[in-house]
């Protein structure tokens, strides 16, 4: 059996357990509804959301990069996903209380990569001056620097929200380092 299969055959585990069809998705705009929270986390394969945060299907949608970082990409990411739900007619929360999350790990990749400014500097889309200020080799620095970046976007809304999360992977546990607060204050 190869990696697909073993991946094919867990998910045909997992579509058994389920109770009904169309339990594991309901129609998009009471999807929207249901999700109480974005996180924007790494793509290391040690740091999944789903698992360390014990995620259910619907609760949370997961932006997933390289180093879990607030980057360009991730805010066209979060613009589409808003415009996804206006166009369903739909907000994330339902109008109840939504969250944002930026959680890195630590031993992450991207600090091995702190030598490369080039490289760096074209993934952030800054100018290498620049690069410091995004702490790639601290996670704890680099999530409360990501989490004021998005505190600085005036489109989002500001009584979502926002926290900063370093999830350690030798221990398995997850330290808060912004602790959730409103995006902006009134």
């Amino acid at each position: 059996m190869n990696n697909l299969d073993n991946l094919l055959q867990r998910n045909k585990e997992f579509a058994a357990q389920q109770s009904a069809a169309g339990t594991l998705m309901p129609s998009f705009p009471r999807a929207m509804t249901n999700v109480k929270a974005i996180i924007i986390s790494c793509a290391d394969m040690r740091a999944d959301p789903a698992h360390v945060l014990g995620i259910k299907p619907g609760e949370a949608a997961v932006l997933r990069n390289i180093g879990g970082r607030f980057t360009p990409g991730a805010l066209e990411e979060l613009a589409l996903l808003g415009r996804i739900g206006a166009v369903a007619g739909a907000a994330p929360g339902g109008g109840g209380e939504f969250h944002l999350i930026v959680m890195q790990h630590t031993d992450c990749g991207m600090a091995r990569l702190a030598g490369d400014s080039a490289l760096l500097a074209h993934y952030f889309q800054i100018p290498e001056g620049e690069l410091k200020a995004k702490t790639v080799t601290d996670p704890r620095a680099a999530v409360a620097g990501d989490v004021a970046a998005l505190r600085a976007i005036p489109v989002l809304p500001g009584a979502w929200l926002i926290s900063g999360l370093v999830y350690d992977v030798a221990t398995g546990l997850v330290e808060v380092v912004v602790p959730p607060a409103p995006i902006r204050t009134a």
